[in-house]
């Protein structure tokens, strides 16, 4: 049907062709993360009683999403005007929620790929990707698609902490107690690195060895004795994978694993991720070595000397595959959430089951879920495709280049809408703005909170009364904040999440939720 390869090489292609040069990184200076989302469609004439019978799909990049940055808790704003967070992988599925079809509401052009799905089918629109559901008001994917996530690098956090073995070409300086105690050295794939240092979770260094999913791996499975397995691109030469083992996925169990390596393999260290853990969480050991992170653990991106309150990639995505990645207000329009099938990862160092725990495992145990939500059993692959703007990738080309090496500053999200699909920010705001012109509302991008939320209440306002879902009839609301709440099935989902599984995740105060 599909390969990961083909995944890849489909969002490389959409990224040359259909991303503008503003935003992009400065060649031989700066580099970027990419992320996206891909709609997957069997044909129309496929024939689901011939399972013997090779599938015919269509695969159409329908969102996508470039940036390393977050802003600082001391930068967030109360009017929903700002994006926190600019990773590619949220950029992207903002993107993605924002992206409901605008030709079937010309003066809906702002609104994104789901939001814009959602208005043809409340128009009645064919080719819209939602037909009507059981309950009125209600709608549900088509059957015939899916949707895959790409990511350009694995996401930051737990699923980027990544065993190290003796045999390997070491991506960054040795760690000594000097560095480890330096709190002036950053090795996050969201700020610059110090001169001289490497950074551990983007560590595409030219040496860097290739680390992919072994051809035979079967479906993935995560049992409470969790085998870690990294394959080389020498597999034939008899080296053997470390094994990361815990006895439960319990938080407590988590924070204690321990990474072994048989038959005398030696881990030698760990990929790091710049996130740190959250208050609340046991902390890192910060030692030398493969002891240097517990893993398993919430955590949060850095800031630049101002902390942040965005939760790492992994953890969001952790998240999404319990509650779908819809979120609260596209949750009143939508009878199931809208779950991710597949997340394939481009060339980067990588393990198969590192991926599966920190996506997975950390919540496989969450129950008691309102009908329709579960812990989805997401296939997760590798491709072999090196992204041609990542650090590994520039840096390769850049042997004696002059000045420093950076990540890109600017985002930039896309969405499969007819009209301005295109969104550069930088710093939270669309790129160029001044701070005289931040207050305005041309200042906003087209993926931050208060623009979603004017989209979605013109989805409302174009849809007669009589004929909105129930969860939106029963009592007058009005700020964002209200509508989220009354989104029952949601919350419900998301606080049986927090209460069994993410207990520490940082939730922003109500009060940057009540603009309307």
């Amino acid at each position: 049907m599909w390969n990961a390869d083909e995944i890849a090489q489909l969002c490389y292609t959409h990224y040359g062709t259909k991303l503008p040069k503003q935003g992009k990184p400065e060649p031989n200076r700066e580099w970027t993360l990419l992320a996206a989302v891909v709609k997957i469609q069997s044909a129309a004439n496929w024939d689901f009683d011939s399972p013997d019978k090779r599938v015919q799909v269509t695969k159409e990049v329908v969102s996508m999403g470039t940036g390393t940055k977050c802003i600082g808790q001391s930068k967030m704003r109360k009017s929903g005007d700002i994006l926190n967070d600019s990773h590619a992988e949220i950029i992207a599925r903002r993107s993605f929620q924002s992206s409901l079809p605008a030709r079937a509401f010309p003066f809906l052009q702002h609104i994104r790929y789901l939001l814009h799905q959602l208005r043809l089918a409340a128009a009645l629109k064919e080719d819209s990707i939602f037909i009507p559901g059981t309950q009125r008001g209600l709608w549900k994917l088509r059957p015939d698609l899916f949707f895959v996530f790409f990511s350009s690098h694995t996401p930051c956090g737990d699923a980027s902490i990544i065993p190290m073995l003796e045999f390997e070409d070491q991506p960054c300086c040795p760690v000594s107690r000097d560095w480890v105690n330096s709190p002036s050295v950053v090795v996050s794939g969201n700020l610059e690195a110090p001169k001289n240092e490497g950074k551990c979770e983007d560590s595409d260094s030219p040496v860097t060895k290739k680390m992919k999913l072994e051809p035979e791996a079967p479906a993935r499975e995560v049992a409470s004795d969790v085998t870690h397995r990294q394959s080389f691109d020498k597999q034939e030469s008899g080296q053997i994978s470390p094994t990361v083992s815990s006895s439960n996925f319990t938080a407590e169990g988590l924070a204690t694993v321990t990474i072994t390596a048989p038959s005398g393999a030696k881990v030698v260290d760990v990929y790091r991720t710049g996130a740190k853990c959250v208050p609340g969480e046991a902390g890192d050991s910060g030692k030398p070595g493969p002891e240097y992170h517990q893993v398993g653990l919430l955590r949060v991106k850095p800031g630049r000397g101002d902390r942040t309150c965005s939760m790492s990639c992994s953890d969001k995505l952790a998240r999404w595959n319990v509650v779908g990645c819809q979120g609260a207000l596209l949750m009143h329009f939508l009878e199931e959430p809208i779950y991710l099938s597949a997340l394939v990862i481009g060339k980067c160092p990588y393990s198969q089951e590192v991926m599966q725990r920190a996506l997975i495992g950390r919540c496989r145990n969450v129950s008691a879920l309102p009908k329709g939500f579960g812990v989805q059993e997401l296939k997760i692959q590798q491709s072999d495709l090196l992204f041609e703007q990542s650090r590994c990738a520039v840096q390769a080309k850049r042997t004696d280049s002059p000045g420093r090496f950076v990540p890109c500053g600017a985002a930039i999200s896309w969405s499969a809408v007819s009209e301005q699909p295109l969104d550069v920010t930088a710093n939270g705001f669309p790129q160029g703005i001044t701070k005289k012109g931040i207050n305005n509302h041309q200042a906003r991008s087209r993926i931050s909170k208060v623009d979603l939320f004017r989209s979605f209440q013109k989805l409302l306002s174009s849809i007669s009364e009589d004929k909105w879902p129930d969860s939106l009839r029963r009592q007058k609301l009005e700020t964002y904040q209200e509508y989220k709440e009354a989104a029952s099935a949601y919350q419900e989902a998301w606080s049986a999440l927090r209460r069994q599984a993410f207990g520490s995740w940082i939730k922003n105060p109500p009060d940057y939720h009540q603009f309307k």
